[in-house]
């Protein structure tokens, strides 16, 4: 039996090509700073749940996540071209908040750290 679900493998090939298709064709400058951080397939492959950044920002603005969504119709066609599957997913784009998250925590530790250096008594 294979450990991995269809779904996940599907998954990564979607980010990967995702990811390349906004890199290489999509000519739209609002979502030019867009990181795709991770793809979500339903089991039965008809909708895909795209995970992304915008590089240097906290929260998404709702120009990327309008320009996302008009992009999507060409990225599913672009998709239907590259990955040979019966059906190609609906595309649906979320914000990842967890990189935010991850940030938010290394500031705080990084915080810390300073004010320990602050206070230690020199030797």
């Amino acid at each position: 039996m294979n450990s991995f679900k269809r779904a996940d493998r599907v998954a990564d090939l979607i980010r990967m090509e995702i990811s390349d298709l906004l890199l290489k064709q999509v000519r739209d400058p609002r979502i030019g700073s867009v990181t795709i951080t991770g793809v979500k397939v339903t089991d039965d492959l008809r909708t895909a749940r795209i995970f992304f950044v915008e590089l240097g920002r906290d929260q998404c603005s709702e120009e990327v996540q309008s320009g996302l969504e008009k992009a999507a119709g060409f990225l599913r066609r672009e998709l239907g071209r590259r990955i040979k599957l019966r059906y190609v997913p609906e595309l649906l784009f979320s914000y990842d908040p967890s990189f935010a998250y991850g940030n938010r925590i290394e500031k705080l530790i990084s915080e810390i750290h300073r004010e320990e250096e602050a206070h230690a008594p020199e030797d």
